[in-house]
């Protein structure tokens, strides 16, 4: 471990820091485990950009962590000469503490390299950042935001030139840029907002991008006739961004009856009103269920406080029902292709995207349309990095792209995961759904009578420090090295080690090489019947995640794998000591 004391000091006696950040330096001077938490490394920037607590140390989020990056980013796009700095960075915030002032800073910093700055007016969701980047054909985009943590974070991420995050060539780049920089905050260029206007190296952006986003959202729409626009919706922005784009979208298609929850409606960076602000869990829709249960709503929608995620509830016998996001991204894959084919409008070359621990329902789905669906490793950068690259090579068309967690984009003009674009199809789909005195409970039953049921169990295992740290890595070897063949019934037909980058059949021996994917540390077992499981570390959490999908014509069977999968998988894990 580095001597962190002794960074701690450089900081405290760095000429740079102001006054007010060495004050809170020296509040924690006779408490070294602080110093250490605070000091023991530098905050890591990698293809998420960076995320982190906020406060003063190198393993924080403030305005020193944050103006190196901008530093970094600013020295690497230099180094593509005049026209990259031209085309610029476009700059958006959410509703987090800091989250303003560090956008404005990484905003002059850019300026004062000469690189154009357009920084929103206002905070914003990430998805219209993500548009932004293409709609104003800039270099590269920056988001500050952190997204569902708790309210003590805050983070940085970076997009580039096709408006999606950032991958690791360019990460990489941005990492050895940062690494010059060092602890030497006077290489950080400043400039005063006044001098950046007179410029034109600083332009702040109001409302125009909004529109034509929105424009763009409601050209979406799939169907507008054949839809109950009665249904009544209640809706929450969880105290975040997307408030007024969800809202203002859903009023353009017409739905009449749409209900905001008072206490959530507001920017609030403490998230008083709810106790976690990630809509992937119930206890974010307390607030939402007592206004559904007051206006008998048959939707509840929620995004996460910076807007590219989006959870529901639907009243089914009288009661409020979560669906997860296997459900709601095989429910929109239905919808989608029902109403492209029932119009003609499914083009043969279409393509679905979805992350390899994602459910396979809609690989079935779409099958029955015709239309292929493709993996990547998780998180949006690599769907629509996969996206980015089947428009390069023009074979292809992308359809729709999703993920377990609760992200969904439909349409190209956006190059993340869209929750204001989500909501419009989900209330869209209930809408048309409803005309046919149908819930999504019911289609989703009947999904499951064509396609079999699919049900999962995805959990994760929390293991910190060091010694949990050594713990994860021997489970994986375990299950690399030594995996059950079978489980009661379940013969395991074939694995794939991403790792390794191999496909292994059991049956007939055979070692495939996975060429599309790039090379981590997942493992995934699949069964003659459909039934799978798979197993990676968490790439930003102290976490060993799990994701057990089981597959049967009827429920109770699926049921009854689903726990045996479980139980064998929990037992093998308790045995690793």
């Amino acid at each position: 471990m580095r001597d962190y004391k002794k960074i701690y000091y450089e900081w405290l006696n760095n000429s740079y820091i102001d006054e007010k950040a060495k004050e809170e330096l020296k509040s924690i001077e006779n408490n070294p485990e602080e110093i250490k938490e605070r000091f023991y490394k530098d905050l890591e920037f990698g293809t998420a950009g960076l995320r982190g607590k906020l406060g003063i140390g190198s393993n924080m989020m403030n305005i020193y962590t944050v103006g190196r990056a901008s530093q970094a980013l600013a020295d690497y796009i230099t180094d593509f000469g005049e026209e990259r700095m031209k085309m610029g960075v476009v700059i958006a915030y959410d509703v987090r503490h800091f989250s303003k002032e560090f956008a404005k800073e990484s905003a002059l910093i850019l300026a004062a390299n000469g690189i154009k700055a357009y920084l929103f007016d206002d905070i914003r969701p990430t998805p219209v950042l993500s548009f932004a980047v293409r709609y104003l054909k800039t270099t590269a985009g920056i988001v500050v935001t952190a997204s569902h943590n708790p309210k003590d974070y805050n983070g940085y991420k970076v997009y580039w030139d096709q408006g999606s995050q950032i991958l690791d060539d360019v990460a990489n780049g941005i990492v050895e840029k940062i690494e010059k920089i060092g602890y030497d905050f006077s290489k950080i260029k400043k400039i005063k907002e006044e001098e950046a206007i007179n410029k034109n190296l600083l332009q702040y952006i109001s409302k125009e991008v909004d529109e034509e986003y929105i424009q763009r959202v409601e050209s979406l729409a799939l169907r507008d006739e054949d839809l109950d626009k009665n249904i009544k919706i209640v809706y929450t922005p969880l105290n975040g961004t997307s408030n007024n784009f969800v809202r203002r979208v859903l009023k353009d298609r017409g739905f009449k009856n749409v209900f905001i929850v008072k206490e959530q409606e507001l920017p609030d960076p403490d998230f008083k009103s709810v106790a976690n602000p990630n809509p992937e869990y119930e206890v974010a829709f307390e607030e939402a269920k007592k206004l559904g249960y007051e206006k008998n709503a048959q939707l509840l929608l929620a995004n996460d406080p910076d807007g590219d995620r989006t959870a529901l509830e639907i009243l089914h016998d009288n009661n409020y029902k979560m669906l997860n996001g296997n459900q709601v991204g095989a429910l929109l894959v239905n919808y989608i292709l029902e109403s492209k084919s029932e119009k003609g409008s499914l083009e043969d070359n279409s393509v679905i995207i979805k992350s390899i621990v994602t459910g396979d329902l809609t690989k079935r789905i779409a099958k029955k349309y015709g239309v292929s669906v493709l993996e990547t490793l998780t998180g949006f950068k690599n769907i629509c990095g996969k996206e980015n690259e089947l428009e390069k090579e023009g074979k292809s068309k992308f359809l729709f792209g999703f993920e377990e967690s609760i992200g969904y984009i439909y349409g190209t003009f956006v190059r993340d995961k869209d929750g204001t674009i989500a909501s419009m199809l989900i209330s869209e789909m209930v809408g048309y759904y409803s005309k046919k005195n149908k819930n999504l409970i019911d289609v989703l039953e009947d999904i499951y009578q064509e396609f079999g049921y699919e049900l999962e169990n995805n959990y994760s295992l929390v293991l910190e420090g060091v010694e949990g740290q050594e713990r994860i890595k021997r489970i994986m070897e375990k299950f690399r090295n030594n995996f059950p063949k079978e489980m009661g019934n379940l013969k395991l037909e074939q694995y794939a080690d991403y790792l390794k980058r191999k496909i292994y059949n059991l049956t007939t021996g055979e070692i495939s090489d996975i060429t599309d994917i790039p090379s981590s540390d997942v493992l995934r077992f699949w069964f003659s019947d459909g039934s799978w499981y798979a197993i990676r570390p968490s790439g930003t959490e102290p976490k060993l995640k799990i994701y057990i999908y089981s597959n049967d014509k009827e429920k109770e069977k699926s049921k009854a794998k689903l726990n045996l999968i479980k139980n064998i998988v929990d037992n093998i894990i308790e045995h690793v000591v």
